[in-house]
């Protein structure tokens, strides 16, 4: 093993960490305003003095260790963070996309932070496996925080949309199914570049979930008078694309699809969270029965990567020839 190789990895992930922060930043500094409950209002804005900390003190690392963050990648992500907020604004159900993209995205930040960590480990880098430990955990606790305001974003979404809840469901079911043609695109590429053979059978035993959770949305849509909508899927579909593209412009790609891949679950987590309220709400029984069978698996997915971190930042050095 080369100790120049995994510290400069660890510059590598601090690097990144810090764009992810910026790109939070970007997010948190406006979406309060468009959350549509002051519960998430709220909580949005208690996370933005925790993420204004986070990125000073990674910051502070990497100077500690000689390094400055990446302009060029900060910009890029800060643009995404508020190119987010356009897009979540631009829906008819804000709340609710807003509560869902946080909730995803701080596990994104969480799985970044959790390999952070072990890469520090490994080189021995004592000062910044606390920092990663310390920050994971204010990520988490912000995860369980947007989890517990899924009931207030569902209905404010409802609020938002105005029509009968009937009508709203099958908007709902439509972004599911939009999401699964997404979840579907990136799992096959995570099989290919998995880097671990454990991982590697994670993704696939989930993409053939997925593939029957698309399914049922499918069936459940059809009971409830729509159908799938082509434009989401295509975009969804292109989305994943563009990821598997992300992916392969990184010497890293067994860390940053695991990632990836745990904040995707959740991203799906949320959007069943709240489409299963709105089938309860709507008096369809059966819509929301599959919604919880569903979360199950996705919880169950994600717990499985999570538990492969180890793996996945092995796989991540290996990669780039420091194992």
């Amino acid at each position: 093993m080369s100790e120049r190789t995994v510290n400069g990895q660890v510059r590598a992930y601090l690097s990144d960490a810090h764009s992810i922060e910026e790109q939070a930043l970007a997010q948190l500094r406006s979406a309060p305003e468009h959350a549509g409950d002051e519960s998430l209002a709220q909580a949005l804005r208690d996370h933005l003095v925790e993420t204004e900390s986070h990125e000073r003190l990674v910051r502070e690392r990497l100077g500690q260790l000689g390094e400055a963050p990446s302009r060029i990648k900060d910009l890029l992500m800060a643009a995404g963070g508020k190119g987010f907020v356009l897009f979540a604004r631009s829906q008819p159900d804000t709340p609710g996309k807003l509560a869902a993209h946080a909730y995803s995205y701080e596990h994104l930040e969480l799985a970044s932070y959790e390999l952070l960590r072990r890469v520090a480990d490994t080189a021995g880098d004592d000062v910044t496996v606390v920092l990663a430990a310390r920050i994971a955990g204010e990520e988490r606790a912000m995860a369980e925080r947007l989890a517990a305001l899924f009931d207030r974003t569902t209905e404010a979404s409802l609020a938002a949309i105005s029509n009968p809840p009937a009508e709203a469901l099958t908007s709902y079911l439509s972004d599911a199914h939009a999401i699964e043609q997404q979840s579907i695109g990136l799992l096959e590429r995570a099989v290919e570049v998995a880097g671990d053979a454990g991982l590697a059978s994670a993704y696939q035993q989930h993409l053939d979930e997925s593939r029957r959770h698309q399914a049922r949305v499918e069936q459940r849509l059809a009971a409830a008078g729509g159908s799938p909508s082509n434009l989401k899927d295509v975009a969804m579909h292109a989305g994943a694309i563009n990821w598997a593209t992300f992916f392969q412009a990184h010497p890293d790609t067994p860390g940053k699809v695991a990632a990836f891949a745990y904040a995707f679950e959740h991203l799906e987590i949320g959007g069943y969270e709240q489409l299963m309220r709105v089938a309860q709400i709507a008096g369809d029984e059966e819509t929301a029965t599959m919604a919880r069978d569903i979360i199950t698996e996705e919880r169950h997915a994600a717990g499985t990567i999570a538990s492969r971190w180890d793996a996945a930042a092995a796989a991540s050095l290996e990669s780039v020839g420091a194992r």
